[in-house]
């Protein structure tokens, strides 16, 4: 009996582990009675190492959380927030939200931490899901408003073409047909994804890489390095292949065109790299599992001035661009729950698509 009694708080707290935050639980004398496995990553220690010690050590300024561990107890507050550094060994102390709150057994406090860069990730991606839907509502309603005074002006022209026979003005009403085709391929752009319906079926990411490569390769055959990076261990995924296909080639090619001048001093290379990482949080939704893939140049890097809004439709970096390649591969992205992250600078740009795994 007596040595099975220091496994139940383990197996109390257990559904903690499921949590991609982090997660403490001590005495009202600070010392920890449990670790959940997000803070042993966090921190690279073992919770058995932790666990009985003063859970303050672990913090830059142990004073704060005695003292808000003091207030808790003793009904001071029923939750109290502030935020610390949490230490980490020999790396870089990580800032943390810490939220402290009585468990339902007395004399237990529970201690949440939330990595301060992953609640600006969050906030960041609810403000892309956002922006998305906000999108997707003014292409569709703007779509509809040029589609047709779009048609009766080609159609006008059509007529006035047959008309008129001076060769100069028909030259004009040709003029107008051409530029009112092209506003209607524009539209239908704008309007492709939420037309065409979701196929899903199995997907290997890597054969989806392979097949952007391919045609990157078609395009760019002699100056342009493409280096592959994959975790082979990645599983296949339900998912509508030929959106993923295209949102990947959208940011490769944007890639590709953005090494103008490293392709004609030689040194021009995209890198494409896969990994698996556990635990995450996409659209206010927790994953075991999620696939990661970056499109990683060394290019002069997305422009200060658009960097907040490339995502944006026709926000687009190139005078010859239309601006809608970004914004639809969010959109394809998104439709398999998950988002696509940019992090630029002179030199290195990586777009990184996640995606959760089943």
């Amino acid at each position: 009996m007596a040595f099975g009694k220091p496994a139940a708080p383990a197996r109390r707290f257990q559904p903690f582990d499921l949590l991609a935050t982090l997660v403490a639980v001590v005495r009202a004398d600070g010392r920890l009675l449990f670790a959940n496995s997000a803070l042993e990553d966090a921190m690279g220690t073992s919770r058995r190492t932790l666990e009985g010690s003063p859970f303050g050590a672990c913090f830059l300024e142990p004073g704060v959380l005695a003292t808000a561990i003091e207030g808790v107890r003793d009904n001071d507050f029923a939750t109290l927030r502030y935020e610390a550094f949490l230490r980490r060994g020999a790396q870089e102390p990580l800032p943390v939200q810490v939220t402290l709150a009585q468990t339902d057994r007395k004399g237990e406090i529970l201690i949440e931490m939330s990595p301060q860069e992953q609640q600006v990730r969050h906030d960041r991606e609810e403000r892309l899901l956002g922006l998305a839907q906000a999108n997707k509502e003014l292409i569709r309603n703007l779509a509809h408003e040029i589609k047709n005074p779009l048609g009766g002006i080609r159609g006008a022209a059509q007529l006035l073409q047959m008309e008129v026979q001076a060769r100069d003005l028909i030259e004009y009403t040709q003029v107008i047909i051409h530029e009112a085709d092209r506003l209607q391929t524009l539209v239908d752009r704008l309007l492709a994804p939420h037309r065409r319906p979701h196929v899903v079926g199995d997907v290997n990411i890597h054969e989806v890489i392979e097949r952007v490569r391919s045609v990157l390769l078609a395009e760019f055959p002699h100056d342009l390095e493409i280096e592959r990076d994959f975790d082979p261990s990645i599983p296949e995924f339900r998912g509508d292949r030929e959106q993923l296909i295209q949102a990947t080639l959208n940011i490769a090619h944007n890639a590709a065109q953005a090494l103008a001048e490293r392709r004609e001093a030689g040194d021009a290379k995209i890198t494409f790299r896969t990994r698996v990482v556990r635990k995450v949080i996409l659209n206010k939704q927790w994953w075991r599992l999620a696939l990661e893939l970056h499109v990683i140049d060394n290019g002069p890097g997305v422009p200060d001035d658009i960097k907040d809004r490339i995502f944006y439709p026709l926000v687009s970096g190139r005078e010859s661009g239309t601006g809608l390649g970004l914004t639809l591969a969010q959109t394809f992205v998104q439709q398999h729950h998950g988002v696509i992250e940019c992090d630029s600078q002179p030199g290195r740009t990586d777009f990184k698509i996640v995606i959760p795994l089943p």
